[in-house]
């Protein structure tokens, strides 16, 4: 499988790629991720940083169960129930990926599928 990525100007500071080429290799489509619970059955409502961490760790074991990883995420859809959230948003995710970024797009939504939700995060991942 080869994997490229489209650069831009502005988007790395938004941690996002433009777009992503990939060639060959197997797709997997993720189900919508949250993270309103940690994995000790704890409630994170009202803690947007602790959700979004625990969403991608989330992402992580479903993606592991495949085979892959979050580096193999070519694509992501992101839902936040507040647009302030945003920035947060961007920073863990820069924190995460460090470069070679999925794309991405960002919605704001009025709710998610459990009122304690913050945000939900849908993705596409290619292996080899």
């Amino acid at each position: 499988m080869e994997k490229s990525y489209v650069g831009g100007t502005w988007e790395k500071a938004r941690a996002f790629s433009p777009a992503v080429i990939v060639k060959g290799g197997t797709m997997i489509f993720v189900a919508g991720h949250g993270g309103f619970v940690d994995d000790n059955g704890k409630s994170l409502a009202g803690d947007f940083e602790a959700q979004t961490r625990q969403t991608f760790n989330n992402l992580e074991a479903t993606l592991q169960q495949t085979g892959a990883t979050l580096k193999d995420l070519v694509t992501m859809t992101v839902f936040i129930t507040d647009s302030r959230y945003g920035k947060q948003f961007t920073d863990i995710r820069l924190e995460i990926f460090k470069e070679n970024f999925p794309a991405s797009a960002l919605i704001t939504c009025d709710g998610l599928a459990r009122p304690e939700m913050l945000v939900e995060v849908q993705a596409i991942a290619m292996t080899r």
